[in-house]
């Protein structure tokens, strides 16, 4: 199930061959470069962009040597390229492009990851619309409170994913930095002309200043808004969670034909998907714990945050990515019960619209206070008594001294919590059909 719904671009980003081809577009763009401007004769340059290349296997058979990655991969290329390799590399030290093209990485995916985004807010966006005027009870405390649409609640998910892809993308600006300032970034064996002319290339921004390394604020933010991302997953995975429990019963998310519940209890059909997401937005949280214990580095540099982000970096984004295509999946397929909405709304019997009969009666001239405790206390009975409130309410001469029983009637309507549905809509770039 993973595999069909992680997209094999995610994936390949975080591939050696990948990875090490990255560092090889890092390394041609410093030569051409150089070249450019006279520091590589043109035979030279002619030679190794003709034969700069690497082999995966080897570049590992030499770092289990010299145990160091980079220059595993520069004695790799070198083997390919013969004598003008002596040009490679040039003033520069690992950080230079190892940052530099995992600034790369991170950018490409972060479209991956916004393009994501974009395929849940269109499935919000067409139950949205679909169910704009499907009324259900809106719950607070988890309480019957008043009456909403299923549409406003997919409205809200539309403008919440909105953010997560404005989120999503400041913090790929953030990170779309490079830089090839040399061992402690000084420049000294490498001009910050260069690294302008190298940044250009790449599309990506010189950083102002640098140590021997990015500084880890920026990954630590571009974790942080996975981890957001993640938790806007979660709140609506749980959000379909507990309308799928049984006795509420308004949505459920699509069941196949031959598809199981429990090993035990043949009628279950659990809400697996929603589960599953909720657990995982758990996982990119402690990734952004990780991100964040990444930024206190020694001095100019350390090498602690390495092994951390080579765990944290693909594994948030690929999970991101798999969250972000289950939740769609899930949204496109889910069984929207109105007639059930329906019988929930009046499972109080009128409560929900004690509100209307509150502003009605201080309305007719009642003090707030007293209209409170008397609607209140109606409530109240109401619930003990299994009676409708407006049976009640038009029982009580204090009430129907104020207002007559066709004003009472007219407060148990639905029409003054669906007036302001097409507004919303309008506001948040929504068409009705």
């Amino acid at each position: 199930m993973i595999e069909r719904y992680t997209r094999p671009e995610m994936g390949r980003l975080w591939t050696d061959e990948h990875k090490f081809a990255t560092w090889l577009k890092v390394e041609l763009a410093v030569c051409e470069v150089l070249a450019a401007a006279g520091h590589i004769p043109p035979k030279d340059w002619a030679v190794i962009q003709r034969k700069a290349a690497f082999d995966v296997e080897r570049i590992h058979e030499i770092e289990a040597e010299v145990r160091h990655d980079v220059i595993a991969f520069l004695t790799a290329v070198a083997e390919q390229v013969g004598p003008a390799a002596r040009h490679i590399h040039k003033g520069l030290t690992s950080s230079d492009v190892v940052d530099t093209a995992l600034s790369l990485n991170l950018v490409a995916a972060m479209d991956l990851l916004l393009a994501g985004v974009k395929k849940v807010r269109a499935a919000a966006a067409i139950q949205a619309r679909k169910h704009a005027l499907t009324p259900m009870i809106g719950r607070s405390h988890g309480i019957h409170a008043e009456p909403t649409t299923f549409g406003l609640k997919m409205a809200l998910m539309v403008d919440e994913f909105d953010r997560v892809a404005e989120r999503l993308r400041s913090a790929r600006e953030t990170i779309r930095v490079g830089k090839l300032s040399g061992a402690v970034g000084t420049h000294a064996h490498f001009e910050a002309r260069f690294e302008r002319a190298v940044c250009r290339k790449l599309d990506l921004v010189p950083a102002a200043i640098s140590t021997q390394i990015l500084q880890r604020d920026r990954h630590a933010e571009l974790v942080g808004a996975l981890a957001l991302a993640g938790a806007s997953v979660e709140r609506w995975a749980q959000e379909f969670r507990h309308l799928q429990r049984t006795e509420v019963g308004e949505v459920e998310e699509s069941f196949g034909r031959a598809q199981k519940g429990s090993s035990a209890m043949p009628h279950k059909k659990n809400p697996i998907v929603a589960e599953q997401l909720c657990g995982l937005a758990r996982v990119l949280r402690g990734h952004a714990v990780a991100a964040l214990e990444n930024v206190a580095l020694w001095h100019e540099r350390d090498i602690s945050h390495s092994s951390v982000e080579r765990i944290i970096l693909p594994d948030a984004t690929i999970l991101l990515d798999y969250m972000l295509a289950r939740l769609a999946a899930l949204v496109r397929g889910l069984k929207v019960n109105a007639a059930r909405m329906r019988e929930n709304l009046d499972l109080t019997r009128g409560l929900i619209y004690s509100q209307q009969v509150l502003l009605l009666l201080v309305e007719k001239g009642m003090t707030r206070e007293e209209a409170y405790r008397r609607v209140q206390g109606h409530a109240l009975q109401a619930l003990r008594k299994g009676r409708p409130l407006l049976e009640l309410l038009t029982d009580d001469p204090e009430v129907t001294g104020l207002a007559t029983p066709e004003e009472l009637a007219a407060c148990f309507d639905l029409e003054p919590h669906l007036r302001d549905v097409r507004r919303t809509f309008r506001a948040l770039g929504l068409k009705l059909p």
